[in-house]
């Protein structure tokens, strides 16, 4: 059940916004990464959700995305990549990380001895194309604000290239006439 206070208000696509807690860089280990994208996949693979754009930071995802239930898909992403991102970082003997992610867990979530999300996504309707290209924009020169790159298009976690007619890590299913 989610506890998120922001409601998604239809199935058109919404900007979404999923942080780790206290902001933790857990995604600059590649393998975190790819659990983030495979799950993603999963999820777009069995018409669960529909992806307009993206951008993985080291400890942040922009997505565009759209679903018949986004807020239970979103809560399925985060709930399944937490789980097997924490997984991958017992498996590396990631202790330090580890401790943080138990250390900041929200004393309510007795169920779990660590929480690598934070609260909420704060979905935010896509109001037409000049809201859907500004935020497509903002997400994409993420990586360049922050000094990483000085092309969007060089952001390799990033749906930036495939609006550059490259390929990307994933596909942006949300763009197809269904």
């Amino acid at each position: 059940m989610s506890r998120d206070r922001y409601k998604t208000l239809s199935v058109g696509p919404h900007f979404l916004t999923c942080t780790t807690v206290q902001w933790l860089p857990v995604f600059s280990d590649p393998d975190a990464a790819q659990i983030v994208f495979d799950t993603l996949t999963y999820l777009q693979d069995n018409d669960r959700l529909s992806l307009f754009g993206y951008v993985l930071m080291e400890n942040h995802i922009h997505l565009i995305a759209s679903s018949n239930d986004l807020t239970a898909n979103i809560g399925v992403f985060k709930s399944y990549s937490a789980r097997k991102i924490i997984d991958m970082l017992i498996e590396k003997k990631r202790s330090s990380l580890l401790e943080q992610l138990h250390f900041y867990k929200e004393a309510f979530k007795s169920d779990r001895e660590y929480q690598l999300w934070q609260e909420g996504s704060h979905p935010e309707i896509i109001m037409g194309y000049e809201m859907m290209n500004q935020k497509l924009t903002y997400m994409h020169y993420n990586p360049v604000r922050r000094g990483y790159v000085a092309d969007p298009v060089h952001w390799r976690y990033s749906s930036a290239c495939c609006f550059a007619g490259k390929d990307g890590l994933l596909p942006l299913n949300g763009w197809k006439k269904k």
